[in-house]
């Protein structure tokens, strides 16, 4: 499926403020709201990421074919917004440019998606494999010390560069901060991890290799409040 046009509401999205006082025009469209729960909303936040990443290196690596990746990413990311808008948080723009996926992650693991396995497989056919070895060299590296992941930072292509991403980041990480937790991420591009680089994430380990494939960077962000030790894998 597409996205909804940037400046209007994605169907089935409710927003949460916490008591932020309404805007108008362009920042009311910027505003970061959390998104709640409801039908149709774990698609919209998937298309949002397909679309966004559609062009990474690590997306044609894990799906090659132009078309099919069109066809598999979004029933992917969405499965992952599903458990998220669950156990974790989504955070948007108010126009739905712009997502954050947050999972928290303690001593107890997040609970499985039910069926996941087989639902790749189902819309993923013969690229399921190759995304199952993504994730598995991914789960290698996740540290066991407690911590928010940052599953997805994605911004739609013709609103990347207005610092959006940055926004969702930054008031992500002030909760962090005055909870003294520390956040866990994998840049999927030299530019992301420039990105990150600029937001206190430090590099954490040597980059995870894909085979025949482009890297990813485990980056790992200290809580400002505390001094938290590097993380344990």
């Amino acid at each position: 499926m597409g996205t909804r046009p940037a400046g209007q509401p994605a169907p089935g999205v409710r927003e949460h403020r916490e008591g932020r006082p309404v805007c108008r025009g362009r920042d009311r469209m910027t505003e970061i709201i959390r998104v709640q729960n409801g039908p149709g909303v774990a698609e919209t936040i998937g298309a949002i990421i397909a679309t966004s990443f559609h062009e990474q290196e690590i997306s044609a690596w894990s799906i090659p074919p132009d078309d099919d990746r069109r066809r598999v990413m979004p029933p992917l990311f969405s499965m992952a917004a599903e458990n998220a808008l669950v156990h974790g948080e989504v955070h948007a723009t108010a126009d739905m440019s712009a997502v954050a996926v947050w999972f928290p992650k303690g001593a107890e693991p997040l609970p499985e998606i039910p069926d996941r396995d087989a639902r790749v497989e189902a819309f993923a056919g013969p690229h399921a494999e190759r995304i199952r070895r993504m994730e598995e060299e991914m789960d290698k590296r996740h540290p066991q010390d407690p911590h928010h992941y940052l599953a997805f930072l994605a911004v739609l292509p013709g609103h990347q560069g207005r610092r959006t991403g940055t926004r969702l980041l930054a008031e992500y990480h002030r909760k962090l901060d005055e909870a003294g937790i520390p956040a866990y991420l994998e840049a999927s591009s030299t530019r992301s991890r420039r990105l990150y680089l600029r937001h206190g994430y430090q590099d954490l380990g040597d980059p995870i290799f894909m085979p025949d494939g482009p890297p990813m960077f485990p980056m790992w962000r200290p809580s400002r409040s505390t001094a938290s030790a590097p993380p344990t894998s």
